[in-house]
């Protein structure tokens, strides 16, 4: 009863903010992202009856605290729909930094789900899986599916689950991942969404934005999707900063970094700024531009450059991380 797989994080477009249901999390409205690759999380998990108890270890150190709770919640999740009660032994490793803007849940709990069913027996379709991944983070649903995928809102497992959206987009797209080191903490400024004036004023035009979105994508028209996902990543900075804990991630760096894309951009070239909750800074641009785009941003931070990741996957056996 072992099992590895390996999932890509994603870069949220339009970008859900706050939970109806902390538990289940079940996000207000529907979120888009693309998964970004060749960053991944590779996750081994083994039910082994002999062991005295959950041993869990994320990144080489054994997980303690809310972090550790929210891979039990998962862990306990497929107990439950495996009907076992075996004690795991789970271990992850990602390989980019974490916990600086640029999707670690994401990876991480895609990878534990796709595991954690694999190493169980359970045969399930990605969409079902997402629904487990959920559990320890909504945008962990959408790294289930890969690509450029959308969670559908809803008060269930059957409704609130990941769908996969085709695209030309997904060949020609480049991330150039801007690293801009500031520790955030995501669950808090969820917990809290509800209560900026400015949430109810999001909830009127996101469900028009998810429409833009989906339509951009389906005509595979660049400049309409990204510009919605930079002006998003305005539209959840406001709101997260007028919450009662009034959070600001962006550092100096961020900034300079949004400036030099608008110069960019004036200067013809197709380039676009957003960024999930964090100072780091994803840069999207095409294969033609991404070389110069680059070049002139990693002045300002350590960059790398990513493309479109596919779903959470098996590996093989020789690949397992014990």
């Amino acid at each position: 009863m072992k099992a590895t797989a390996r999932a890509h994080p994603i870069q949220g477009l339009v970008k859900y903010h706050g939970m109806r249901d902390p538990e289940l999390r079940l996000p207000y409205h529907d979120s888009i992202s693309v998964c970004t690759a060749s960053s991944n999380t590779t996750t081994t998990v083994e039910f082994d009856e002999s062991l005295e108890g959950d041993r869990i270890v994320i990144d080489g150190e054994e997980a303690t605290g809310r972090g550790r709770e929210r891979v039990e919640l998962v862990v306990e999740h497929v107990r439950d729909l495996a009907g076992i009660d075996h004690p795991v032994r789970f271990e992850s490793e990602s390989s980019f930094p974490t916990n600086i803007g640029f999707g670690s849940s994401s990876s991480g709990f895609a990878a534990a789900a796709m595991a954690l069913c694999g190493a169980a027996g359970l045969d399930m379709t990605r969409p079902e899986i997402s629904t487990v991944a959920r559990r320890g983070s909504s945008s962990a649903a959408r790294a289930v599916t890969g690509a450029f995928s959308i969670l559908h809102t809803g008060l269930n497992d059957e409704d609130c689950r990941a769908e996969r959206l085709a695209t030309d987009l997904e060949d020609d797209l480049r991330i150039v991942a801007c690293e801009v080191p500031a520790y955030k903490e995501t669950e808090e400024a969820h917990k809290e969404a509800a209560d900026s004036h400015m949430f109810e004023a999001r909830m009127a035009h996101i469900h028009g934005q998810i429409a833009e979105m989906r339509d951009a994508l389906r005509r595979a028209d660049f400049d309409d999707a990204f510009e919605l996902a930079e002006h998003d990543s305005l539209s959840l900075a406001a709101t997260t900063m007028t919450g009662p804990a009034g959070w600001v991630y962006w550092q100096p760096t961020t900034l300079e970094i949004f400036e030099a894309v608008r110069g960019m951009r004036e200067d013809g070239v197709p380039v676009y700024f957003s960024t999930d909750t964090g100072a780091s800074v994803y840069v999207n641009t095409t294969a033609e531009y991404v070389d110069r785009v680059e070049g002139e941003l990693s002045d300002l931070a350590p960059t790398r450059v990513w493309e479109v990741g596919g779903p959470a996957r098996i590996l093989d056996e020789d690949e397992a991380l014990f």
